[in-house]
């Protein structure tokens, strides 16, 4: 049987972002986006509680054994790199996912990711939430925003994550991070001790619960930058999403706060890039009068899109543009661009209208 220590290794020397681990099956890795065979023979369910009980302390064990799951940040000493680890309780057996996280944070134009997404961090106060479905990237693009907060403005800035993944040294700034089960319970209360802890900047690994939004939009409140991830899949969704997790009599105090604290949202789809590796595409609203009536009002929220897509003067844009913006680039394929579009129509008449697409 392979240890743990080979797997992972295999991971970072063949360039992979996961490893998947099962019984009665071979471990496979994911490369840029797609998930492939890694040529270790099979693991028993034996094999498989072994590599488990090699990365976990015996608290991380005790509560997979409470909850049938458990995240951890794990550093393989031999690569030098970290693991964002889930151990999880299935039918056959126990299985493990491990994904491998960057050895330090990259910058905005390593990442491709718009000007616009700088200037949201740059923010002194209000919200900034960066959402995304699984493996978007948005770990790696929060990181980014704190690396440059970091290294640009002197100040204290506060980090509540589960786990912590990427690791950040002080550099004009001083940086203090906290995960949650070890250093405080849960997101909301690590956000409300976070006030007697002088903060400027609070990232906030992911908004979970309404406690932990409503948390969060206090602090932003009251003039600091609050910068939490999301699983939504665009804009709008993640509006809705937001006060969505509040019951219908709190929902209108909740969309005023939400459109008076925030001062935008990135919603980012990662993809297979030409040449290999993967490239973000990113939706991005900047809070400005429109968009704040908009999510005023509610029911007007679903117009968001048409006002992003013709915003681009204060650093808007829809998905559909970015992927336009990335095939003209020739950064990505026309069916990786196809697939991801938000609608795959538009896309296709944004791309005849520039002479892209051939026209049917």
């Amino acid at each position: 049987m392979a240890d743990i220590h080979d797997l992972l290794r295999f991971v970072v020397e063949h360039r992979g972002s996961d490893l998947h681990i099962q019984p009665d099956a071979a471990p496979s890795v994911r490369i840029d986006g797609s998930l492939v065979g890694s040529g270790f023979p099979s693991m028993t369910e034996s094999d498989c509680t072994q590599l488990a009980k090699a990365m976990m302390s015996e608290d991380q064990a005790a509560e997979l054994g409470r909850t049938g799951e458990v995240d951890f940040a794990y550093s393989e000493s031999r690569a030098g790199r970290r693991f964002r680890v889930n151990v999880y309780r299935q039918l056959s057996g126990l299985g493990i996912a491990a994904r491998l996280l960057p050895p330090v944070p990259f910058s905005f134009e390593a990442l491709a990711l718009p000007d616009a997404v700088k200037g949201l961090a740059e923010h002194q106060r209000g919200l900034l939430l960066l959402t995304g479905p699984t493996s978007a990237g948005k770990t790696t693009t929060a990181a980014a925003m704190i690396n440059h907060i970091n290294m640009t403005r002197p100040c204290h800035i506060l980090t509540i994550e589960d786990p912590i993944e990427i690791l950040h040294r002080n550099g004009r700034a001083v940086v203090s991070q906290r995960e949650v089960g070890q250093s405080t319970a849960d997101f909301a209360t690590g956000i409300r001790a976070a006030m007697r802890q002088d903060p400027d900047v609070i990232f906030v690994g992911e908004i979970r619960d309404a406690e932990t939004v409503k948390a969060a939009l206090q602090v932003a409140e009251t003039g600091h930058l609050v910068i939490a991830t999301l699983h939504t899949t665009d804009v709008a969704e993640t509006i809705n999403r937001v006060i969505e997790f509040f019951p219908m009599n709190q929902q209108e105090q909740v969309r005023v706060a939400l459109a008076g604290a925030t001062v935008g949202v990135v919603s980012q789809r990662l993809l297979p890039k030409v040449g290999g590796g993967r490239v973000p595409a990113v939706e991005v609203m900047v809070m400005n009068g429109r968009t704040r009536d908009l999510i005023l009002k509610g029911r007007e929220t679903h117009q968001l899109h048409d006002v992003i897509a013709k915003s681009a003067f204060y650093g808007m844009q829809t998905f559909d543009q970015a992927l336009l913006k990335l095939y003209r680039a020739r950064l990505i394929e026309l069916e990786d661009a196809k697939r991801a579009a938000s609608n795959p129509h538009d896309l296709h008449l944004a791309l005849q209208q520039e002479g892209l697409q051939p026209v049917s």
